[in-house]
């Protein structure tokens, strides 16, 4: 079987993610079997049992990814052929950038849009913002700024008309994104081969963009061509320490994965290059059997041209493509648990005919995103409940101690392969202002994650478990701006997860001191909660970090 082909990599990467998965259930099983079963430590394991999956694929890709990212010259090219087969010059067919936008602040959407169309062949690249606004002040205020903008009077200023650039409001928001997009490309796609798709948060640069069509026209069978995003350079704390890491993580994992999934990719919504035809032709979605709408559709479109033979291909780089972030924790929370509900959506997709082994494995993997949140929390209250019944006293803690590094090492390898990678490489760190201040960015991102990762993965979980009872998060505006959190807002936000710690603690503690002491770190979340929400958003703090350059992006430090 050759190297390069797909079934040996999968393979390959399948034994890795088995190799892993045997070694962290042989540790659990070495921890929980001495002195006997408990039917608590039985549904321990179970439990655990659930969550490897997420924990080993993580592992796996990470470790892949690591390896491309040191050895390889050019990791992008390395995992995705048609950038080492894209060729210099002008785009042979035009491109639409469309981007969706509803109840957005356009005084924040239209400056990122005009830097981008002034850098593009006018005659090569139009704009078209599409709207699904409801009628009234707002919708007014926002095609008045548009009418700025094309005319060259709203910033950036100075580029004169904008005759490229298009306005398109819809009445009804029928199929909520997915919906708007598709309208447009059935009434005003004439003449267009591709599309970018944005979101309003979405920032890219001109050379970012030719780069994603040179990819495109080096490959007919090419459908989508996903870029890699980092967020941009925030203000509040909250967004700016939670980006450092994911910039990080997913350079490692989307390589890594890239490697593995070839032509089957992901497809994540937006910051992408689109082919119109087969896109149109394939991606149209209805709603779901129960009449709802689906509200994670980009990776079921994905899944639609996976199976007609259309290539999904990801652009493991993110320079020159990025995205805003939520700026406060309770803001972070609310889009989770909405993409929650979209991909336990997923369920209900799994078993329709026509899709390939690895379109489902790609709904698989959106679905134990979320699915082990609920196995975490069970595991942590099924261990208090076992301690506190006497249960748990032969076991050897030196092992216990290794568990929890080595799961939690594999649940944040991608991360931390991130941040060996620029460790690695004096360049890169240099980037940064040198080792040693990338090296104290990654560990304040590190306790930042400490502290608010078990309170996430709570809110996750009483969302999951209230799903079935018709509890939604519904699908609204985001807040984008950066604003302070009241201590009665986070309370009212963060109070379940303030509540499971104290009921936790004193079950710990009841236990014994050294239970109490091994679930510290976790309690310590639940039980911050609020105040971490609150202090994360607090500009004092943000501009505490911000004044030490702690979490600095490069683009924060050469504008400097």
């Amino acid at each position: 079987m050759p190297a390069e082909s797909p079934l040996f990599r999968r393979v390959l990467f399948l034994s890795l993610v088995l190799a892993i998965t045997a070694g962290l259930v042989a540790l659990a099983v070495a921890v929980l079997a001495p002195g006997g079963w408990t039917l608590w430590e039985i549904l321990i394991l179970v439990c655990y049992l659930g969550t490897v999956p997420w924990s080993a694929l993580s592992a796996a890709n990470a470790l892949v990814g690591l390896g491309i990212l040191l050895a390889a010259r050019d990791p992008p090219a390395a995992v995705l052929p048609a950038l080492r087969a894209a060729r210099p010059g002008p785009p042979r067919q035009r491109t639409a950038i469309a981007i969706c936008v509803r109840n957005e602040d356009m005084g924040a959407v239209l400056p990122a849009l005009g830097r981008l169309m002034d850098g593009l062949p006018p005659d090569l690249f139009a704009l078209w913002v599409l709207s699904d606004t409801p009628a009234g002040a707002a919708a007014e205020a926002e095609q008045a700024a548009f009418d700025a903008f094309a005319a060259g009077s709203f910033p950036p200023a100075g580029g004169g008309r904008r005759p490229n650039a298009h306005y398109r409001r819809r009445d009804v928001n029928d199929g909520f994104k997915a919906g708007n997009v598709m309208d447009f490309l059935d009434h005003h796609a004439e003449g267009l081969a591709y599309f970018l798709c944005l979101d309003a948060d979405s920032e890219m640069t001109p050379a970012a963009v030719l780069r994603l069509v040179a990819c495109m026209e080096a490959d007919d069978r090419l459908a989508i061509v996903q870029q890699l995003i980092h967020g941009k350079p925030a203000t509040a704390a909250f967004p700016r320490l939670f980006q450092f890491g994911m910039r990080h993580g997913m350079r490692a994992w989307a390589t890594g994965q890239a490697w593995w999934q070839g032509d089957e990719g992901p497809y994540w919504g937006h910051n992408a290059l689109i082919r119109i035809a087969p896109f149109r032709a394939l991606c149209r979605l209805g709603p779901l059997p129960d009449g709802s709408r689906i509200l994670s559709h980009d990776q079921v479109e994905a899944t639609r041209l996976h199976a007609a033979g259309w290539k999904v291909r990801v652009l493991a780089d993110d320079t020159g493509s990025a995205e805003g972030n939520p700026p406060t924790f309770g803001d972070f929370v609310t889009r989770d648990l909405r993409w929650a509900g979209g991909n336990m959506q997923y369920l209900a997709l799994l078993r329709l005919p026509g899709m390939t082994v690895m379109a489902r494995w790609q709904l698989v993997q959106a679905i134990l995103l979320f699915l082990g949140a609920p196995l975490w929390c069970a595991i942590l209250l099924l261990a208090g409940v076992n301690a506190l019944t006497g249960g748990g006293a032969a076991t050897p803690t030196g092992l216990l101690m290794l568990l929890l590094a080595a799961t939690w090492a594999c649940h944040y390898a991608a991360k931390l392969a991130g941040y060996a990678e620029v460790l690695l490489k004096p360049a890169l760190a240099a980037r940064y202002g040198g080792r040693a201040a990338f090296a104290r960015g990654a560990a304040a991102e590190i306790l930042f994650t400490t502290l608010m990762e078990p309170a996430r993965l709570m809110a996750q979980t009483l969302f999951l478990l209230a799903l079935p009872f018709g509890m939604r998060a519904g699908w609204t505006a985001q807040n984008r701006a950066d604003r302070g959190v009241s201590w009665g807002d986070a309370a009212r936000q963060f109070w379940p997860p303030t509540v499971a710690g104290l009921m936790l603690a004193w079950v710990f503690g009841a236990a014994s001191p050294l239970a109490l002491l091994l679930a510290a770190p976790v309690l310590a979340s639940l039980l911050l909660a609020i105040p971490f929400a609150v202090v994360t958003a607090h500009p004092g703090f943000s501009g505490w970090l911000r004044a030490r350059g702690i979490c600095a992006f490069p683009e924060e430090i050469e504008a400097s």
